[in-house]
């Protein structure tokens, strides 16, 4: 792998884990916090506990609200508010009918009723009571949330864990490119040591006929020396020949 690849995976890895950090940090002092005042950029988050609100909202889910105004909530809007200020329970209903100046007060009221129920609501809600108004939720998260907050001293824990099982999943697919890669380069290896091989036995079979090529042919001096050696064997032959007749 490059060195610039490298320092970007590391680099990444590390960004990713102070997120995660930061992230659960926040998570856990947002959810440890049980002031009913709380909010992160003008929103509250709740948990739905009750199916008054099905099907826009099911039990589980995580609803944030935006804080907002009296004034500026309309009819079916859907909006969350501490029904008795003797409770610290809040409900979550949507408003069909908004009633201004009531009575003469100047004060703002809201008639609320739940999605799933088949009457509305018994009391008016005073704006002074409500929230905000529900802008989006996430299905589901809220029983994660009741989980931290219920049993935070788990949460570290499982977080330690679930990042040392995705270390050690990390290292062994990385053992397993490197065993891949050495696999691969073996057969390359072998066949540089055969070219090699070849190479040097063409070399010794050209070395062989340079050698061969450099024996000199034999001079005509030589080959004048051998002929008159013959010619002076034969002539002593001849003589003994006649010396025996």
């Amino acid at each position: 792998m490059p060195v610039g690849a490298k320092v970007f995976d590391i680099a990444f890895t590390i960004f990713v884990y102070l997120l995660a950090a930061a992230i659960l940090v926040g998570a856990l002092l947002f959810a440890s916090n049980t002031s009913p005042d709380k909010s992160l950029f003008g929103y509250r988050y709740y948990t739905v506990l009750t199916g008054s609100m099905e099907p826009t909202y099911s039990v589980g889910d995580m609803i944030f609200v935006k804080l907002t105004d009296a004034k500026d909530i309309n009819v079916n809007d859907v909006i969350t508010f501490n029904p008795s200020q003797d409770s610290d329970a809040y409900l979550t209903h949507r408003v069909i009918e908004k009633i201004e100046n009531f009575e003469g007060t100047g004060v703002t009221c809201f008639r609320t009723q739940g999605d799933a129920n088949n009457s509305e609501d018994s009391f008016l809600i005073d704006g002074s009571r409500v929230v905000g108004v529900v802008s989006f939720s996430l299905a589901r998260v809220g029983y994660v949330v009741r989980f931290i907050q219920l049993r935070w001293y788990f949460v570290i824990p499982v977080v330690i864990m679930i990042a040392v099982f995705f270390q050690l999943l990390k290292h062994y697919f990385l053992l397993g490119k490197d065993d891949e890669e050495e696999n691969d380069d073996s057969p390359k290896k072998g066949k540089k040591a055969e070219k090699t091989g070849n190479s040097d036995t063409e070399t010794t079979s050209e070395a062989a006929k340079d050698e061969e090529n450099k024996k000199e042919p034999p001079s005509e001096t030589a080959i004048k020396a051998d002929d008159d050696e013959k010619a002076k064997g034969e002539s002593e032959e001849k003589v003994s020949e006649k010396k025996g007749s």
